[in-house]
């Protein structure tokens, strides 16, 4: 028998019996669509997070309070205490302490209440430098950024995000208008630009004000001096590590401290990356495993199917062993009916894939990238499916006696 008979005769067979062929694909088309939007999923999200992280700022370096220890020998958690100061900022701002560091940006933050003429909101705080908006990489849309004349004289003006100035202010520039922050009165002299949300907080919607007014009206902290984050930009991507060098011997020095017991922690972009793409791709793994189980399933419903049509097609199998069928001819027709039923199922399933990744991304606000690789994969995998499946039914239709086979019931 030809391959081209063989295909034919596996196709009108799967169509005499319609409805157990389709049932019998439900399993694999399923267990492909999950598969490809679950590691869709995965490697949307660390795309995501590693653009939320780049568009943190350029080549920037991040030191935050870490675990610091009392007298008593007891731990606190990292960021519990207040670590970081002006004076650290000042040093490391020192092109002969740290030469690769082009900007430094001491930051103080947190949630204030919003009051203008016409209604109140909530949002971040932060109390910063000029270079803040050179770290950061924010540009403003309309007025301008607060300047080092304005930091050293502690003025009461606000740089606002973009939409906490839409639910302020809701006619008219908010440029030139005031409002106040846990009741104290500042003007805004600038709006920045949309830069979405960041990897902790949405970037649109903060108040940026001089580091010396935040740290005089209202800041919580007893140390007048004291600082929640220093953001530093290297001068380059590629000195960006002898730059991560500089800042932690240099605070290490300053503290008079050991890389053991340090009292604050120093990142990077790409330590950032590398910690959210770690972490994904540990979930995407996990998600994807439990996923291919209905992969599994599907291929067992196939064996299960194939089964069934040898026991129902025992005459048939013995009436063409009579008339000249070798067992690799029986073998091979059983086999190429389980392979087609792998390879639509595969087929029907990519197909059903890319629709649910294309209703997904507007739904959940998130792009689910499917790459053509995978997708390929996925179809070999559910022939694969298909084919392993038939290997037992083929077998044991193969091994039937005609004799038998023809007395069959």
């Amino acid at each position: 028998m030809e391959w081209s008979e063989t295909i034919r005769t596996a196709i009108a067979a799967l169509n005499a019996r319609r409805m157990r062929s389709l049932l019998t694909m439900l399993g694999i088309l399923i267990g492909i669509s999950a598969v490809m939007l679950t590691v869709g999923l995965g490697q949307g999200a660390q795309q995501q997070i590693t653009a939320q992280i780049n568009s943190l700022g350029s080549n920037m370096i991040i030191v935050s309070p870490s675990q610091t220890t009392s007298s008593g020998g007891f731990r606190g958690g990292g960021g519990a205490a207040t670590t970081l100061t002006t004076q650290d900022a000042a040093m490391l701002a020192d092109a002969e302490v740290a030469p690769d560091i082009a900007a430094v940006a001491p930051t103080s933050s947190t949630s204030g209440s919003l009051q203008s003429s016409s209604t109140t909101w909530t949002s971040t705080v932060v109390g910063t430098v000029p270079d803040w908006q050179t770290v950061r990489a924010r540009t403003v849309g309309s007025g301008r950024f607060f300047s080092q004349a304005e930091v050293d004289s502690a003025a009461s003006v606000a740089v606002i995000g973009s939409e906490t100035a839409t639910e302020l202010f809701t006619t008219g520039s908010p440029v030139g208008q005031t409002f106040s922050i846990n009741g104290q009165s500042f003007t805004v002299i600038g709006v920045l630009e949309s830069a979405g949300s960041s990897v902790s907080s949405n970037d649109d919607d903060t108040v940026v004000v001089p580091l010396t007014t935040y740290a005089s009206r209202l800041s919580s902290s007893s140390a007048a001096n004291a600082v929640s984050t220093i953001y530093l930009s290297g001068k380059d991507a590629d000195s960006l590590s002898a730059a991560y060098q500089q800042v932690k011997t240099a605070l290490l020095a300053s503290h008079q401290v050991t890389s053991t017991d340090a009292d604050f922690s120093v990142s990077t972009q790409a330590s950032l990356v590398e910690t959210a793409t770690s972490i994904t791709g540990v979930l995407t793994l996990l998600l994807g495993g439990i996923a291919a189980i209905s992969l599994l399933v599907g291929g067992i419903g196939v064996m299960n199917i194939m089964l069934v049509s040898v026991s129902e097609r025992v005459r048939e199998i013995g009436l063409r062993k009579a008339l000249g069928a070798t067992p690799a001819v029986i073998r091979r027709q059983f086999l190429v009916e389980a392979a087609i039923l792998g390879m639509l199922g595969g087929l029907v399933g990519i197909i059903l894939g890319f629709t649910g990744a294309a209703i997904l991304t507007p739904l959940i606000g998130m792009t689910v990238s499917i790459s053509i690789p995978a997708t390929v994969l996925a179809l070999v995998v559910s022939v694969g499916i298909g084919l392993v499946a038939g290997v037992y039914p083929a077998t044991r239709a193969a091994k039937l006696a005609p004799i038998d086979a023809l007395r069959s019931e």
